[in-house]
């Protein structure tokens, strides 16, 4: 709605998972290349977590992409909310298995064939598992029975799995001893810190086609990291909807005024929040601007 306006090609500001607009962040960088590292080593379990908006499902994404471009073979569950049964019928969806899908047997069997037959021409199979906080204690359990499946050169199945940070509590619990101890490699995305999401916002702008962004000035952009608490997700949130305010007022350039009716809009908390006072609001009718 607004791009014309800002001259931006496209929307810079998207909340779905884009690894086109990946802010390459030091630690960013270091968690794709673990999760990349464990595939192609055949570690076994690598596990990503972090909180919620901090990147895990555009991590997925990278790792998915490099997956297809080196044609290694991949299933990848996004719903966790799934029985055993369900599970099962959802990796021999997405790896093609031809077998009887609903049978959990049927589908070990053909699983395992295209296990050794990648293995013996040298190609890898992996099993990426999103939101895995909320697996069910049965579901976790057939996952850690698919990790032993080996022969001698590593493991048949490479499994990655992310999730929050109670998904590392969970793993703590004495059922899932055994899973635990076959964790390979863990990478966690922590919040961005300020100097982070300066770039971060500079870099959306730039692939969105301002290079020289003027519409976020520095100090704005610090109380953006304040309010955002460095969450990904929620700066992309405020962001966007700045930008739509500050076209609705035909402005080129958010303001500190802005940012406040949009952090009441989204009922944002951050440490140090004043108590909110009565003031004017902008009208966020949206029209053309004026020629």
């Amino acid at each position: 709605m607004y791009n014309a306006f800002f001259g931006f090609r496209e929307s810079p500001f998207n909340l779905t998972p884009d690894p086109a607009f990946l802010y390459r962040s030091q630690q960013h960088e270091e968690a794709l290349a673990n999760l990349i590292y464990g595939v192609q080593s055949r570690k076994g379990f690598v596990v990503l977590t972090g909180e919620v908006g901090t990147g895990k499902t555009t991590m997925l994404e990278c790792l998915q992409d490099f997956l297809s471009a080196h044609r290694i073979d991949f299933a990848y569950v996004f719903n966790s909310r799934l029985t055993v049964d369900q599970f099962f019928e959802m990796v021999a969806y997405d790896l093609d298995l031809q077998c009887n899908r609903s049978s959990k047997t049927d589908v070990l069997i053909a699983l395992n064939q295209l296990l050794i037959a990648n293995a013996n021409e040298g190609r890898t199979t992996a099993l990426i598992l999103d939101e895995a906080h909320n697996l069910e204690w049965d579901v976790l359990e057939e996952v850690r029975l698919l990790g032993n499946l080996e022969n001698r050169r590593g493991k048949l199945l490479q499994i990655v799995l992310a999730g929050q940070p109670e998904f590392d509590r969970k793993l703590d619990a004495p059922a899932l001893r055994q899973l635990k101890q076959r964790i390979a490699l863990r990478c966690m995305l922590r919040p961005f810190r300020e100097a982070e999401t300066f770039e971060y916002i500079q870099t959306r702008m730039a692939k969105a086609g301002m290079p020289n962004q003027t519409v976020f000035p520095p100090e704005l952009i610090a109380e953006i990291h304040l309010r955002s608490q460095g969450i990904p997700r929620l700066i992309n949130a405020i962001c966007d909807n700045l930008l739509l305010t500050a076209f609705a007022m035909e402005s080129k350039v958010a303001t500190r005024e802005m940012l406040d009716e949009v952090s009441d809009d989204m009922r944002l908390e951050w440490p140090g929040k004043a108590i909110p006072v009565s003031r004017p609001r902008f009208s966020r009718d949206i029209r053309e601007p004026a020629v």
